[in-house]
């Protein structure tokens, strides 16, 4: 079944997309979910982990290019493929984060939360009243360009997922009161920035304060995501109690490039043998499997 045939008549496009559990319901399911961090432009790399079997992405729109009008071919590749989409905004960019969730984000990512007050304005940037102050309309390509019966399209934006991000060392005494905060669905540790907001002290500061930020999210019931650059730290994460894995693929995908560059042999000046092909052999030619 093509994701066109999936679609019944009048369906949200998000978030969770039709036939389709929301990351919210899967969450609270208990799941644990594997997502890729990209930057636009990539929508090759969105359909590669779409047919990989990734559970989500999420598009960098605070450190990437936050054009929208590429974002909407990111999206509609990513639906193609049955793969749902977070976007990361910039700092209390209100107007972004609707744009997103216009175009058929399925949550937002909040950067520089540093209180209650933070994590309540991204809450109210991402829902409806009563709960929010997200601006309403139902032509969008989240409700179906108007075919969406107001009641649906609303009941469909509950399920959009809150991420916030906690990038201080403020940030990290406030988590508890951060993740308590009404319509916060997940928390994400900026390790990077929270580095630069210490001057860059030794790791052990750092991991302190990553777990203490953790260990509030969780007792707050809220989800941890956690980034991470290879599977071995993945496993890390998921030990350590996070619930969304995400990778950052520009780390990925440059520890592999580097893998594939090197270290290199030296051409031999006079080689004694046939250079191995790669191409396929003429179908006369391959061995018999009877």
């Amino acid at each position: 079944m093509t994701a066109a045939e999936a679609v019944p008549p009048g369906a949200a496009v998000t978030p969770g997309g039709p036939g389709r559990r929301s990351l919210k319901e899967r969450l609270a399911a208990g799941e644990r979910l594997y997502g890729a961090l990209l930057r636009l432009p990539s929508e090759t790399l969105v359909e590669m982990a779409g047919v990989a079997g990734l559970d989500y992405l999420v598009i960098d729109c605070e450190h990437g290019p936050a054009d929208t009008a590429l974002l909407q071919h990111h999206l509609t590749a990513a639906a193609a493929q049955g793969i749902d989409v977070l976007v990361r905004v910039g700092t209390a960019e209100p107007a972004l984060a609707l744009r997103c969730l216009d175009l058929g984000a399925a949550g937002i990512i909040h950067p520089h939360v540093d209180d209650a007050q933070d994590a309540r304005r991204a809450v109210a940037s991402v829902h409806y009243p009563p709960l929010g102050r997200r601006g309403f309309a139902t032509y969008s390509r989240a409700g179906r360009f108007g075919t969406v019966p107001a009641a649906e399209h609303v009941a469909a934006s509950q399920d959009a997922l809150v991420v916030v991000m906690i990038e201080t060392e403020r940030a990290c005494g406030a988590a508890a009161e951060i993740a308590a905060t009404e319509g916060v669905d997940a928390v994400l540790v900026g390790p990077a920035d929270l580095a630069a907001d210490c001057s860059f002290p030794g790791q052990d500061v750092v991991d302190a304060l990553v777990t203490t930020a953790h260990q509030a999210s969780r007792a707050a019931g809220r989800s941890v995501m956690a980034i991470v650059p290879d599977t071995e730290l993945a496993r890390a994460a998921e030990q350590a109690g996070a619930q969304l894995v995400l990778y950052n693929m520009a780390q990925v995908l440059m520890d592999t490039f580097r893998s594939l560059a090197g270290p290199r042999a030296p051409i031999a000046a006079h080689p004694t043998g046939p250079v191995p092909s790669t191409a396929t052999p003429a179908v006369g030619s391959l061995p018999s499997t009877s």
